[in-house]
Protein backbone atom coordinates (compact mmCIF):
# COMPACT_ATOMS: atom_id res chain seq x y z
CA UNK A 1 0.00 0.00 0.00
CA UNK A 2 1.33 3.32 -0.67
CA UNK A 3 1.62 6.30 1.56
CA UNK A 4 -0.29 8.38 -0.64
CA UNK A 5 -3.14 6.91 -0.05
CA UNK A 6 -2.87 7.04 3.75
CA UNK A 7 -3.00 2.97 4.27
CA UNK A 8 0.47 2.42 4.64
CA UNK A 9 1.81 1.45 8.34
CA UNK A 10 4.67 3.38 9.84
CA UNK A 11 7.70 1.60 11.42
CA UNK A 12 8.46 2.04 14.68
CA UNK A 13 9.92 5.19 15.73
CA UNK A 14 14.20 4.33 17.43
CA UNK A 15 12.74 5.69 20.92
CA UNK A 16 10.44 2.26 20.90
CA UNK A 17 6.99 4.62 20.12
CA UNK A 18 5.06 3.50 17.68
CA UNK A 19 3.61 6.80 15.50
CA UNK A 20 -0.30 7.10 14.14
CA UNK A 21 -2.11 4.07 12.52
CA UNK A 22 -4.59 5.44 10.03
CA UNK A 23 -7.72 4.63 10.09
CA UNK A 24 -7.55 3.46 6.64
CA UNK A 25 -5.11 0.70 7.63
CA UNK A 26 -6.91 -0.39 10.76
CA UNK A 27 -10.16 -0.55 8.69
CA UNK A 28 -8.30 -2.82 6.65
CA UNK A 29 -6.88 -4.70 9.15
CA UNK A 30 -10.33 -4.99 10.86
CA UNK A 31 -11.64 -6.60 7.63
CA UNK A 32 -9.03 -8.69 6.87
CA UNK A 33 -9.70 -9.97 10.70
CA UNK A 34 -13.48 -10.10 10.04
CA UNK A 35 -13.17 -12.01 7.05
CA UNK A 36 -10.86 -14.77 8.59
CA UNK A 37 -13.02 -15.03 11.31
CA UNK A 38 -16.25 -15.32 9.18
CA UNK A 39 -14.36 -18.12 6.86
CA UNK A 40 -13.65 -19.93 10.37
CA UNK A 41 -16.41 -19.89 11.57
CA UNK A 42 -18.46 -20.98 8.42
CA UNK A 43 -16.24 -23.99 8.04
CA UNK A 44 -16.38 -24.89 11.33
CA UNK A 45 -20.43 -24.85 11.36
CA UNK A 46 -20.66 -26.56 8.23
CA UNK A 47 -18.45 -29.06 9.62
CA UNK A 48 -21.83 -29.35 12.44
CA UNK A 49 -24.33 -29.09 9.20
CA UNK A 50 -24.99 -25.80 10.45
CA UNK A 51 -24.92 -22.42 8.43
CA UNK A 52 -23.03 -19.62 9.20
CA UNK A 53 -26.46 -17.87 10.89
CA UNK A 54 -27.14 -20.56 12.28
CA UNK A 55 -23.71 -20.59 14.38
CA UNK A 56 -23.96 -16.94 15.23
CA UNK A 57 -27.59 -17.23 16.79
CA UNK A 58 -26.91 -20.53 18.85
CA UNK A 59 -23.35 -18.67 20.10
CA UNK A 60 -25.80 -14.87 21.05
CA UNK A 61 -27.98 -17.57 22.56
CA UNK A 62 -25.00 -19.04 24.83
CA UNK A 63 -25.61 -15.57 26.82
CA UNK A 64 -28.76 -16.35 27.83
CA UNK A 65 -32.65 -16.98 26.08
CA UNK A 66 -33.34 -14.05 23.72
CA UNK A 67 -36.65 -12.43 21.77
CA UNK A 68 -37.19 -13.20 18.77
CA UNK A 69 -36.68 -9.54 17.61
CA UNK A 70 -33.54 -9.39 19.81
CA UNK A 71 -31.74 -12.50 18.40
CA UNK A 72 -33.19 -10.29 14.59
CA UNK A 73 -31.55 -7.21 15.45
CA UNK A 74 -28.56 -8.82 16.95
CA UNK A 75 -28.24 -10.91 13.48
CA UNK A 76 -29.00 -8.04 11.77
CA UNK A 77 -31.57 -9.88 9.67
CA UNK A 78 -35.20 -9.42 9.31
CA UNK A 79 -37.84 -11.46 11.34
CA UNK A 80 -38.80 -13.69 8.55
CA UNK A 81 -35.33 -14.61 8.07
CA UNK A 82 -34.64 -15.01 11.69
CA UNK A 83 -38.20 -17.44 11.99
CA UNK A 84 -36.63 -19.48 9.36
CA UNK A 85 -33.32 -19.91 11.19
CA UNK A 86 -34.59 -20.61 14.14
CA UNK A 87 -37.44 -22.89 12.91
CA UNK A 88 -34.29 -25.14 11.63
CA UNK A 89 -32.35 -24.68 14.48
CA UNK A 90 -35.46 -26.50 16.64
CA UNK A 91 -36.19 -28.94 14.37
CA UNK A 92 -32.46 -30.26 15.19
CA UNK A 93 -33.47 -29.72 19.16
CA UNK A 94 -30.79 -27.43 18.98
CA UNK A 95 -33.23 -24.77 20.82
CA UNK A 96 -37.28 -24.19 21.62
CA UNK A 97 -39.02 -21.72 21.99
CA UNK A 98 -41.61 -20.66 24.60
CA UNK A 99 -43.54 -17.34 25.43
CA UNK A 100 -42.11 -14.42 27.77
CA UNK A 101 -43.44 -14.74 31.50
CA UNK A 102 -43.82 -11.38 31.24
CA UNK A 103 -45.22 -11.11 27.51
CA UNK A 104 -47.14 -13.80 26.37
CA UNK A 105 -46.87 -12.72 22.69
CA UNK A 106 -42.97 -12.51 22.50
CA UNK A 107 -42.05 -15.91 21.96
CA UNK A 108 -38.15 -16.46 23.70
CA UNK A 109 -35.11 -18.80 22.24
CA UNK A 110 -33.43 -21.24 24.28
CA UNK A 111 -30.57 -22.84 24.08
CA UNK A 112 -31.05 -26.26 24.70
CA UNK A 113 -28.54 -29.16 26.41
CA UNK A 114 -27.76 -30.12 22.49
CA UNK A 115 -27.39 -26.92 21.26
CA UNK A 116 -24.59 -25.51 23.79
CA UNK A 117 -22.81 -28.56 23.03
CA UNK A 118 -22.89 -27.96 19.20
CA UNK A 119 -21.77 -24.25 19.42
CA UNK A 120 -19.12 -25.31 22.24
CA UNK A 121 -18.01 -28.16 19.36
CA UNK A 122 -18.18 -25.31 16.52
CA UNK A 123 -16.07 -22.87 18.33
CA UNK A 124 -13.56 -25.37 19.27
CA UNK A 125 -13.59 -26.27 15.82
CA UNK A 126 -12.17 -22.40 14.76
CA UNK A 127 -8.65 -23.85 14.48
CA UNK A 128 -7.44 -20.77 12.45
CA UNK A 129 -9.04 -18.56 14.94
CA UNK A 130 -7.49 -20.69 17.66
CA UNK A 131 -4.17 -20.53 16.20
CA UNK A 132 -4.05 -17.06 15.42
CA UNK A 133 -5.06 -15.96 19.54
CA UNK A 134 -2.90 -18.91 20.95
CA UNK A 135 -0.08 -16.85 19.03
CA UNK A 136 -0.65 -13.87 21.39
CA UNK A 137 1.00 -13.40 25.16
CA UNK A 138 -1.52 -13.52 27.86
CA UNK A 139 -1.03 -10.10 28.23
CA UNK A 140 -1.77 -9.25 24.48
CA UNK A 141 -5.16 -11.82 24.54
CA UNK A 142 -6.17 -9.24 27.55
CA UNK A 143 -5.09 -6.21 25.26
CA UNK A 144 -7.11 -7.47 22.45
CA UNK A 145 -9.63 -7.86 24.81
CA UNK A 146 -9.94 -4.55 26.68
CA UNK A 147 -9.64 -3.02 23.29
CA UNK A 148 -12.40 -4.81 21.38
CA UNK A 149 -14.20 -4.66 24.24
CA UNK A 150 -13.80 -0.70 24.37
CA UNK A 151 -14.30 -0.11 20.59
CA UNK A 152 -17.31 -2.55 19.93
CA UNK A 153 -19.37 -2.17 23.15
CA UNK A 154 -23.28 -3.74 22.80
CA UNK A 155 -24.84 -0.71 23.97
CA UNK A 156 -23.32 1.20 21.71
CA UNK A 157 -21.55 3.82 24.10
CA UNK A 158 -17.80 4.20 22.32
CA UNK A 159 -16.61 6.46 24.44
Amino acid sequence: MSATSGTSRSAEAPDGRHPGVSHAVLLDTLWASMVSLYADLTTAAAAHGLTYSQAKALNVLRQGPAPMRSLADTLRCDASNITGIIDRLEARGLVHREASPTDRRVKNVILSEEGAAVVARVRDGMHATHQALGALSDDERATLDSLLSRLFRADGDHS
